[in-house]
């Protein structure tokens, strides 16, 4: 679940207690979670916004809620503050907030989506591509719809076979292949 670590508890604490709201607490929850848009996002939380459904985690002078939604997106998730000569900086890192966590019992589709947004995307993204699953047939090949600067790429092919498909075939080992089904013509955000 979320961690909140000891010089964040101090800080947040202290932010709190200059508001002039009896009973304030933090709020963390996701816009958007579990798409490539997904945020993290941390604010004040009176006691009249506390939703029944929230999850509560209390550190002694401090409560978090967390947004009954966002759970699932918050697991690995760390807050951080670090001091620094300009009084300091809290982080936010939730390795999970654009798709949760998976694991071997997931579906096989859930992990396909994890692995491309969490190990094959960010290598795109320096192209200004990206990759999505559309679905997974009956013969287990995973179909993949390129996007942006991967869209109409004359390298396109090569990632495909060289790098996704052998990134997903040596960490899945039930799936068969994968197959493009994007529309390669439309080239004018291509970056090769």
């Amino acid at each position: 679940m979320l961690t909140i670590t000891d010089t964040a508890r101090d800080y947040l604490i202290e932010l709190l207690s200059k508001q002039s709201t009896p009973g304030m607490a933090v709020r963390v929850f996701i816009t958007q979670p579990g798409t490539p848009y997904a945020e993290t996002c941390l604010a004040y939380c009176r006691p009249d916004e506390v939703n029944e459904n929230d999850e509560i985690q209390q550190y002694d002078e401090l409560r978090a809620y967390l947004d009954k939604q966002s759970v699932p997106y918050l697991e690995d998730a760390k807050i951080d503050f670090a001091k620094d000569k300009m009084g300091g900086q809290l982080t936010i890192k939730a390795p999970n907030a654009k798709m949760p966590k998976v694991n071997k019992d997931s579906p096989i589709e859930d992990q396909i989506t994890y692995i491309l947004y969490n190990e094959v995307n960010p290598g795109l993204a320096s192209h200004g591509g990206e990759v999505k699953l559309v679905e997974v047939t009956e013969q287990g090949v995973a179909v993949l719809e390129f996007g942006g600067g991967c869209q109409g790429c004359s390298a396109v092919d090569v990632t495909l076979k060289e790098g996704i498909e052998k990134t997903l075939m040596s960490k899945l080992p039930s799936l068969t292949g994968v197959r493009d089904v994007t529309d390669h013509t439309q080239a004018d955000n291509a970056y090769m």
